[in-house]
């Protein structure tokens, strides 16, 4: 359906909220569940079916077309991907789902840093949270992968708590999405400097799974690598870019 189409879809809609319009425009955008869903299998890890996020993220992408205000002129895409991302993580922190195991290493990991901070006075690095905890620089790069899911989860809250979307784009506090971030010049430069940080097959990864939108097992099939190399080097990657981007590395878990 092109975009005059959509347009038509959802003046209807708007009009008469009909079931059958309805499902006609949850058919229209149920390939955006999947877009989502693909992407935050990244960080969600084996233990979670990509079947099961899309039947998770179904839901919602119809909270956000129940809740969509068609009138006020935003883009429906931008608001429904964020509630979608949000219903998949919703329904898997209340199936509990993040191993007790990986939520101990997560507060070691935390205990650890503020420990490391406080006695040295700087940022601590990944060699010296590897030390304090006894393990070695592959032992962490192996638990940061798993912290991976409590992070997404968490920023997820945050956004829940502090910043919920809005509907309006022009309401104070409106949160400011990746899309509106990465219009700026500034990040721009930022972004191409911390890609040019990385290795070639690390570029391709970020490159492959953010900007092209292929999912794990697209990305391990162009690269002839297993997925979990796939997603090691997808670590690897935004440890790396963090260095240059600080705190605006979120943006690429929300793009």
């Amino acid at each position: 359906m092109d975009e005059l189409a959509r347009k038509r879809l959802w003046e209807d809609y708007t009009r008469a909220q009909s079931s059958e319009l309805r499902e006609k425009i949850i058919l229209e955008y149920a390939q955006l569940v999947k877009i989502v869903a693909g992407r935050l299998v990244m960080y969600l890890g084996y233990n979670v079916e990509y079947e099961d996020l899309v039947s998770y993220g179904t839901f919602g992408l119809i909270d956000a077309i129940d809740k969509f205000d068609y009138r006020k002129g935003n883009k429906f895409e931008t608001y429904a991907s964020l509630r979608i991302r949000g219903a998949i993580l919703d329904q898997i922190r209340k199936n509990d789902w993040i191993p007790r195991t990986v939520r101990q290493k997560q507060k070691q990991i935390d205990q650890v840093i503020k420990e490391i901070e406080e006695k040295t006075g700087h940022p601590a690095t990944d060699d010296e949270i590897a030390v304090a905890l006894g393990i070695t620089a592959d032992e962490l790069l192996d638990w940061q992968s798993q912290m991976k899911a409590t992070n997404i989860i968490s920023l997820n809250e945050y956004m829940e708590s502090g910043s919920e979307v809005a509907n309006d784009s022009s309401e104070p506090g409106h949160f400011i999405t990746p899309e509106e971030a990465l219009e700026k010049d500034e990040m721009k430069q930022m972004l191409a400097d911390a890609l040019e940080n990385l290795t070639d097959k690390e570029k391709k990864v970020v490159l492959l799974y953010y900007y092209e939108e292929l999912t794990l097992k697209e990305i391990s099939a162009v690269l002839e690598v297993t997925e979990s190399r796939v997603s090691q080097l997808h670590t690897r990657a935004l440890q790396k870019m963090r260095e240059i981007l600080g705190d605006y590395v979120g943006i690429l878990a929300k793009i």
